[in-house]
């Protein structure tokens, strides 16, 4: 396994977005957060989202795929306690998509519009679906899935961290089973609304390692976002070989 990561606050005053990378005897996990709601409270609710995630893992003794589901339902309580704390329930939101890896199997899980790609052979075979309106539409038919990133709502989001839940508004993902020549991104809007899916898929197989293949995708987000607002932009890749 070889991976790589990068955040990076665009042209915005601070980075909300969070990052991890933990390896244990359980697995590896990766997970990845964009805090919402400015003046620093995005930033407070995606740390402790990734905190609580790799916390929980560090020690944890459970059935392995019963690990994602509470981790996720650990990260709202977390959140929800702190907003009442702070006094900032309109504030401190996130989305959060993980990744974990154990033995011979991949477990996915997310909410809100941050994601995670699969490839096998350089190849796209399986994206988190956002929880927002644009990615509603497009389940629809109402618009195509290459206009989600022009989409005048594209930043309403549908399900988050640090809203009231009735249910788990989480996603959890088929298991995967681990394959040679796979490979994963776990990557912010900030960063997948400046490098499609071709370009992906073009720079993964122009790439040696993890590193390279960051690289030369975060080229591309950096030479779209010329001129323009750029939101913070987070990513972690891993390619098993």
């Amino acid at each position: 396994m070889d991976y790589a990561q990068i955040s990076k606050h665009g042209t915005r005053d601070n980075n909300e977005d969070s990052i991890e990378v933990l390896e244990t005897e359980n697995g590896t996990l990766f997970v990845i957060a964009d805090g919402l709601g400015g003046h620093g409270r995005g930033e407070v609710a995606s740390a402790l989202a990734v905190e609580t995630f790799v916390l929980n893992f560090s020690d944890y003794i459970g059935e392995i795929e019963e690990y994602l589901p509470q981790a996720f339902l650990s990260a709202q309580s977390n959140i929800r306690d702190a907003q009442i704390s702070q006094k900032a329930s309109s504030e401190m939101k996130t989305t959060c998509a993980a990744l974990l890896i154990s033995d011979d199997i991949c477990r996915i899980g997310h909410v809100g519009d941050t994601r995670v790609y699969v490839f096998n052979k350089n190849k796209i075979k399986i994206r988190t679906r956002d929880h927002s309106v644009p990615e509603m539409l497009v389940m629809s038919g109402e618009i195509s899935e290459r206009k989600i990133r022009s989409h005048p709502d594209r930043n309403r989001l549908l399900r988050t961290m640090g809203i009231e839940w009735e249910s788990p508004q989480f996603e959890i993902a088929e298991d995967i089973q681990v394959s040679l020549s796979q490979a994963f991104l776990l990557c912010t809007d900030g960063f997948w609304e400046l490098c499609n899916e071709k370009k992906m898929c073009v720079a993964l197989k122009k790439s040696n390692s993890a590193t390279e293949w960051l690289d030369l995708m975060t080229i591309e987000v950096e030479k779209n976002g010329i001129n323009k607002d750029m939101d913070n932009y987070s990513a972690i890749a891993v390619i098993l070989r």
